[in-house]
């Protein structure tokens, strides 16, 4: 029995990775996709995959008259609140796949966690969990060892650094003994006079081109350098992993979840607000 998706930010490159994504696979169906500028006239409205796409005041709507599984959402923190909202209101489950949030706005997530079930990733691409695994390993292993990371991305993208970065830099500052949550052991690019401090992570943010998403981890030290890198060559892979996770989310009870308990098969969820 396949799991029915409402896809947000249809338009976006994402929202149309996630409905190409969906199209060709057997355990998924799209129930119905919005964006925020779809036109009222239905004759002017573009098809994704098969699926018109429908203007985003319309959400409510659709949203009771399809009574999808899971809402897969790659907008933005603002409007990315607003759909989780109302699809939790109506009991629906939520996979945000949008970065940028603030602690207020995620913490604003996380209660809505209590009421159905959550789950917020920056990245959906398995292999980012194994550089994660790698990454905490390496840091523990080598203490004292300095670390910089540098992400590349297409020139379209918002935020820097991006969500995967800063997944990647607390999994870091949490393997270190010498490094705290203290954002001010982070220093993001260097200029003039910038002699580097002990226990500081650099932190390096690019966009150019159409580079969909490039992560390096630079631990040197003791003559010797160790170099992780995760690169991601098409946005599919992140769609489907987000529809991996929509499949697993589906019958889950109300709670925070995240991409790490889908890859691991994980069946316990942290409880919604914690």
């Amino acid at each position: 029995m396949s799991v029915s998706v409402a896809v947000t930010g249809a338009t976006g490159q994402m929202g149309r990775a996630v409905l190409d994504a969906a199209d060709s696979r057997e355990d998924v169906e799209a129930a119905f996709a919005v964006n925020r500028g779809a036109p009222d006239d239905l004759e002017a409205r573009e098809e994704i995959a098969g699926v018109p796409v429908e203007p985003a005041r319309e959400f409510d709507r659709l949203l009771a008259d399809h009574n999808p599984d899971a809402l897969v959402d790659f907008t933005g923190p603002a409007s990315s609140q607003n759909y989780v909202a109302v699809a939790t209101e109506a009991g629906v489950a939520s996979v945000v796949g949008t970065t940028g949030f603030d602690d207020e706005s995620e913490q604003a997530l996380r209660e809505l966690a209590e009421y159905a079930p959550v789950l917020k990733a920056s990245n959906f691409g398995r292999g980012v969990q194994a550089l994660l695994s790698a990454v905490e390993s390496a840091v523990a292993d080598l203490p004292g060892y300095d670390v910089e990371v540098t992400e590349t991305h297409h020139n379209r993208k918002r935020d820097a650094p991006s969500g995967t970065a800063k997944t990647i830099l607390e999994t870091i500052e949490n393997a270190r003994e010498d490094a705290s949550a203290d954002s001010g052991q982070r220093v993001h690019g260097r200029e003039g006079e910038a002699p580097r401090e002990q226990g500081e992570i650099g932190v390096h943010a690019r966009r150019a081109g159409t580079i969909t998403g490039e992560h390096e981890i630079l631990l040197a030290g003791n003559h010797e350098e160790v170099r992780l890198t995760h690169r991601a060559e098409d946005r599919g892979v992140f769609a489907e992993g987000a529809l991996d996770a929509a499949v697993w989310l589906a019958d889950r009870e109300p709670g925070w979840y995240d991409f790490e308990q889908v890859v691991a098969g994980e069946q316990v969820a942290e409880g919604g607000g914690q």
